[in-house]
């Protein structure tokens, strides 16, 4: 657990999250497992049990686009680093036990939630891209600005749903990103 005490707030509510599911979880079951009281998971989450389980989840989607950056990041160009984020990110979420029981158990619940923090996922993203973007060759007519909200797009609906792409294979990962995402964007992809 972290020593933060919003910081395992979040995390014990994912913990619980995947151990009771979303309409299960209550307050009680997240301070105990924060070994926190009642009362201090109120002073960091004063909304209650939607605003815990809501944050809950923008947290560990922040977390997990955190680990994300950190596994691309000594990627040597641009369309390695797209490579690598797309393979990893399809595998951690097919290994997130938490999101899969959610999913398997409560898939109605746990979309709007997603909803709730995208907005917030894809402008994160789109600055990301953007500003890796800058320092390649572009092509003519296509903005740094334009293309990284194209590539976030086209890049989150991949992890959710590869469809006919074998995002475990690194060849047709390396096909996908240099034949179809970056072929309209790059110079050279």
């Amino acid at each position: 657990m972290p020593d933060d005490p919003r910081a395992r707030i979040m995390a014990a509510t994912v913990t619980c999250l995947g151990r009771y599911g979303i309409a299960k979880t209550t307050v009680d079951d997240v301070a105990r497992e924060a070994g926190l009281a009642r009362a201090t998971l109120y002073r960091h989450v004063p909304g209650g049990r939607e605003q815990l389980i809501s944050e809950a989840i923008t947290w560990e989607v922040g977390r997990f686009f955190t680990e994300l950056g950190h596994a691309v990041d000594d990627a040597p160009d641009f369309a390695t680093r797209l490579e690598r984020a797309l393979i990893y990110a399809h595998r951690a979420v097919d290994e997130h036990e938490v999101l899969q029981k959610v999913l398997e158990t409560e898939p109605e619940r746990l979309l709007p939630q997603l909803t709730e923090s995208a907005p917030i996922v894809l402008a994160l993203l789109r600055a990301y891209l953007e500003e890796h973007l800058a320092g390649e060759a572009l092509r003519p007519g296509v903005t740094a600005e334009r293309a990284a909200d194209w590539l976030a797009r086209m890049g989150l609906s991949f992890i959710i749903a590869e469809g006919s792409w074998d995002l475990r294979d690194p060849v047709a990962v390396r096909r996908l990103v240099r034949e179809q995402l970056l072929v309209g964007i790059l110079e050279q992809p």
